[in-house]
């Protein structure tokens, strides 16, 4: 996510390297590059001006903190700029009425009904709500297929009517489907076209003067980069929504979208699409992504995903296992699903500080702990259950069966014998707590194969 501007952004700053000082001069290079890293990354030009310019004022003159160095300074003013930029604090969706309507906007490509049903997933997982997805594009019969197959994916009704060809219509009943029938949340997918035009403009005008929704939110494709800007502007001089959502996050290596959007329409960006599944959505918070495009990675995010994975009496029975010298490969295998629940391995890897820059060149695969899993799978529930009876002629077995050499079985059970080791002298003082702070993901291998 966003790798080219974090990489030049971080070109930029080598540039005051070694300097005591911020001078008029080394802060007008930085910020030159930081202004090209931003053009670059497709941001609109007078907001990359602009942008410099307000950190370039804060940066003169400022007396360089003994602890920091000059090019540790100007990142945290370029931090905080990029925040507020982005939006400054984090925007909820409104969840007030009863039920709660929310209406999806946007061009078609954008990836509005699959985040459609993310937003429904998500609200019936975090927010224990009824949600109801409606069909309201009257124009592609795929469209409304293609939701019935979300909601059939997520456990959520989808409400159609194929035959009517008036989107009001079909929203006004939709909306009594859901009081009657206890749904709390109705979210809206309207029809999209390939580009911006008077009578898609106009149809969704009346659908939202209809049902006078309690969130009306534009989904952009953030790989178009200034073009989703545009669109977005386009919109919002005619619905005057509430927010923005940003999908296909993950693919953009540029981020001009998330960058200029909120100064262009001045709307928040209340979530962002980060994957294919249907749990790839997250809240968008403008200083952890900060953080981010900085190479500073994303801590925050990671212990969220983390927790959102901890199972509590999961985490007991592997602590008493642990006691017990009991941990074998089948909880070393839930351990991994958990890991694999919070998403991309690429992802993970770059709310890690640091790590995103080290690894940069490195191809990271989504299904890294395929090979652990067929070697783990290939062992017989006792062989599982009691790693220690495994000799050489079981190992032979095992690499035969999952399609593996013998010495990638050897390397998993001299990693699997290193870390339970650990996990045991983890179990006392402080290492007890912070197992348990851990919770869930406490049998977390090592990093996993890359290309």
């Amino acid at each position: 996510m966003f790798d080219n501007l974090t990489d030049k952004l971080d070109k930029a700053f080598h540039i005051l390297k070694g300097h005591g000082k911020i001078t008029d001069v080394n802060v007008a290079d930085t910020l030159k590059e930081v202004r090209r890293a931003l053009l670059d990354a497709d941001v609109n030009f007078k907001i990359a001006k602009d942008f410099t310019t307000r950190v370039k004022d804060k940066a003169i003159g400022e007396n360089v903190l003994t602890t920091l160095q000059p090019g540790q300074l100007l990142v945290k003013l370029v931090k905080d700029e990029l925040t507020e930029l982005m939006g400054g604090d984090v925007a909820g969706v409104n969840l007030s009425g009863n039920p709660t309507v929310i209406l999806m906007s946007g061009l078609q490509g954008s990836g509005k009904t699959t985040f459609s049903g993310k937003l429904a997933n998500f609200l019936k997982t975090k927010k224990n709500k009824k949600p109801l997805l409606v069909a309201c594009d009257i124009y592609r019969p795929a469209a409304i297929n293609q939701l019935h197959v979300v909601g059939d994916q997520i456990g959520v009704e989808v409400y159609s009517e194929p035959e009517n060809k008036n989107a009001v219509s079909i929203a006004e009943n939709a909306i009594k489907h859901a009081k009657a029938n206890g749904f709390n949340v109705v979210i809206i997918d309207t029809a999209g076209r390939l580009a911006v035009d008077e009578e898609m403009m106009n149809e969704i005008a009346n659908v939202h003067k209809a049902i006078t929704p309690h969130e009306t939110l534009f989904v952009v494709d953030a790989m178009t980069g200034q073009d989703a800007v545009n669109t977005a502007k386009a919109f919002n001089d005619r619905l005057n929504f509430d927010g923005v959502i940003l999908t296909k996050l993950d693919g953009d290596t540029r981020g001009g979208a998330a960058i200029s959007i909120k100064s262009v329409v001045n709307k928040p960006i209340k979530f962002i699409g980060t994957g294919e599944k249907m749990d790839a959505i997250d809240v968008f918070y403008p200083s952890r992504m900060a953080e981010r495009i900085l190479g500073m990675g994303d801590v925050v995010s990671l212990v969220e995903r983390a927790q959102a994975q901890y199972d509590e009496e999961e985490a007991r029975k592997i602590q008493k296992k642990i006691a017990k010298n009991e941990f074998g490969f089948d909880d070393f295998l839930a351990q991994i699903q958990q890991i694999k629940k919070m998403g991309s391995m690429k992802d993970l890897v770059g709310m890690i500080p640091g790590a995103g820059k080290a690894l940069k060149d490195v191809e990271i695969e989504d299904d890294a702990f395929k090979h652990v899993e067929a070697i783990i799978q290939s062992m017989t529930p006792a062989e599982r259950s009691k790693p220690a009876i495994i000799d050489v002629k079981r190992k032979t077995r095992i690499a035969k069966g999952a399609g593996r050499k013998i010495e990638e079985v050897n390397q998993l059970m001299k990693q699997f014998d290193q870390m339970s080791k650990m996990m045991k002298m983890m179990q006392g003082g402080g290492g007890k707590k912070l197992m348990q702070m851990m919770g869930g993901m406490k049998g977390m291998p090592s990093m996993p194969r890359m290309k």
